[in-house]
């Protein structure tokens, strides 16, 4: 019968690629420098829609200095920023502070 919980040793080793992700992307690699060179040559076709030469770009640039950094924000029920406040509490004061949040 199975057992619940984490289990020493179990699972894939860290560090260790995943064997299907590592073939995939041996397989892909092959094709590296020939769509590099697509699309190279479509950012530079003036006779291409400008939708694709931004696209071609774009991809290019993500290669070259890795994808550019989103801002992300999180908020609560109410979309109040949500407030990370850490501090020492009674298990009293804790209780009641939960408390509050219920009834809010």
């Amino acid at each position: 019968m199975a057992r619940g919980g984490k289990r020493l040793g179990a699972g894939r080793p860290k560090g260790k690629p995943n064997a299907v992700t590592a073939d995939v992307r041996e397989a892909a690699q092959q094709y590296g420098a020939g769509a590099l060179k697509t699309l190279a040559e479509i950012m530079a076709a003036e006779d291409q829609p400008a939708a694709a030469r931004v696209a071609a770009s774009k991809e290019i640039l993500d290669r070259a200095y890795g994808k550019s950094q989103q801002a992300i924000e999180l908020s609560g029920k109410s979309g109040i920023p949500i407030q990370t406040i850490t501090q020492t509490m009674t298990l009293q004061e804790a209780a009641e502070a939960y408390a509050q949040t219920l009834e809010g």
